[in-house]
């Protein structure tokens, strides 16, 4: 069931309903509730993967609990590491199979050998890099005493299952979610009237913008051996913007849809696209993601704490780890290699935390070393994204070299000015919402004219959204 789908139209108001009106005396009985519409949500993709689902559920909600009681190190260690191991080996069985059996292959034909292999062929059961994680973060945290074991089952599989981050994300933790669904929920208007506006502004960054964009951007792609270098570039950037507003659009109405039900969730995005350098980008852009590698692969690898090499090596495994995460192919891995190496000059010089703050924070615009800083940033991203949008790596390398030619200083052919001036409406409300926490958080002005940027908006929506059920990106992941 996508989110923007007419059958997800439907769910939401019965669920809230239900949530609100029926279920409200305790929040047991809402956490029932919960359970039951996330796991329909979830059957709605394939019913058959909902087993899957609901084994690695059980999986960590018994090896937390065996961790917790064991009486020497060794046991829990070794239910922590079952855990790990089984959990790792569906993810890899049904994401990496085919990847390594094909790598394989083509290393022995390298060497003049040719083996037939059996692949896989079934689909990826979807949202299983992200519920493979909560469970992972829960049973390590347990095992590194930072939580204690839930034993309440519902809870639990609340915490995993919970329909509006199942399926991509954010990757919650315990520590935060979990005593949200704890506690009784009292239904707060200005919670829910907010989270309405971020659901808004996540509709209009996923239907308007990356929609536009995606067929644009098929099209380059398709067709990279004909296409200007101009226009490579354009699709390029046209890339960018599509895979933002896919995926930070669903982490807006994932958060949204969450705080109609009094849950707040992590968040996910906080306007990468206005980073100065690398470093601040990373810790704008899928920041549960990233700092679920720092807290759990990053820190446990020495982290900072070592030399310049240490930190060296640290970073490149988080980025190339962070890379086949996304997918199983050798255009993800090079694609985290990238940006490791752009991170590199900034660890070198101690200056991966010299952007914290907001860019140009109570000012109206940057200054022209922000600017700048900017742009190259955005460049390098740009650069990035063709290798996680190809297909390949010979098609990655194949799309960079024909952008440098002549061709390169043309005018783009037939350029999408409507897009273009869509993309500038994004993102002229999230610059002057920079500092906010979401690009529609707009309280500060009167209401009325707060209604009438939300007429606009939706009018928006439905004059200029791509009505296709189109499924978002990050689901194959």
């Amino acid at each position: 069931m996508l989110f923007n789908s007419v059958g997800f139209l439907i769910f939401l108001p019965i669920v809230f309903i239900l949530y609100w009106f029926i279920f409200k005396k305790k929040y047991q009985h809402q956490n029932m509730l919960i359970l039951v519409a996330s796991f329909y949500f979830y059957a709605c993709w394939d019913w058959r993967f909902l087993f899957l689902l609901m084994f690695s559920i059980g999986l960590d909600f018994f090896s937390g609990i065996q961790i917790e009681n064991s009486k020497t190190k060794k046991q829990a260690k070794f239910w922590l590491i079952l855990s790990i191991v089984i959990n790792l080996g569906f993810l890899g069985f049904f994401k990496y199979y085919n990847f390594f059996v094909e790598s394989f292959s083509d290393l022995l034909s390298g060497f003049g050998f040719q083996v037939n292999v059996w692949l896989l062929k079934v689909i990826l059961p979807v949202g299983i890099s992200f519920y493979t994680f909560h469970g992972l973060s829960y049973v390590i945290d347990i095992y590194k005493k930072r939580i204690s074991a839930e034993r309440n089952f519902i809870d639990y599989a609340v915490f995993v299952s919970y329909f509006p981050l199942l399926v991509a994300g954010p990757i919650e933790r315990a520590t935060h979610l979990l005593p949200q669904i704890q506690k009784k929920r009292i239904f707060n208007y200005e919670q829910a009237a907010d989270g309405m506006r971020q659901i808004l502004w996540g509709f209009f960054k996923k239907m308007v913008i990356a929609d536009n964009c995606a067929p644009l951007v098929n099209e380059i792609f398709a067709n990279y051996h004909t296409e200007s270098g101009s226009n490579l570039v354009l699709g390029a950037i046209l890339f960018a913007f599509q895979i933002y507003g896919d995926f930070s659009g669903y982490s807006d109405i994932a958060l949204g849809v969450s705080r109609l039900f009094g849950i707040e969730l992590l968040k996910n995005f906080a306007f990468p696209y206005f980073s100065r350098d690398i470093a601040e980008f990373w810790r704008r852009w899928h920041i549960s993601l990233s700092s679920w590698f720092r807290d759990y692969l990053y820190i446990p690898l020495g982290g900072s704490k070592g030399g310049l090499m240490m930190k060296i090596r640290n970073t490149f495994i988080i980025f190339l780890v962070s890379g086949f995460w996304h997918g199983a192919n050798w255009t993800f891995i090079i694609w985290g290699g990238l940006n490791a190496l752009y991170f590199m000059p900034l660890l070198v010089m101690d200056k991966n935390r010299q952007n914290l703050e907001v860019v140009a924070m109570d000012k109206l615009l940057p200054s022209v070393r922000e600017i700048f800083q900017i742009l190259i940033t955005f460049s390098l991203t740009c650069f990035a994204w063709i290798f996680f949008r190809a297909a390949s790596v010979s098609e990655a390398i194949s799309y960079i070299g024909n952008i440098f030619n002549s061709s390169i200083f043309s005018v783009p052919a037939h350029l999408p000015y409507k897009v273009l001036a869509l993309i500038s409406v994004m993102l002229f409300v999230e610059w002057i919402n920079r500092g906010r926490f979401h690009g529609l958080e707009i309280s500060r002005f009167h209401p009325w004219l707060r209604r009438i940027l939300y007429v606009i908006f939706m009018y928006i929506i439905f004059r200029y959204a791509n009505f296709g059920n189109n499924e978002f990106i990050y689901f194959q992941f």
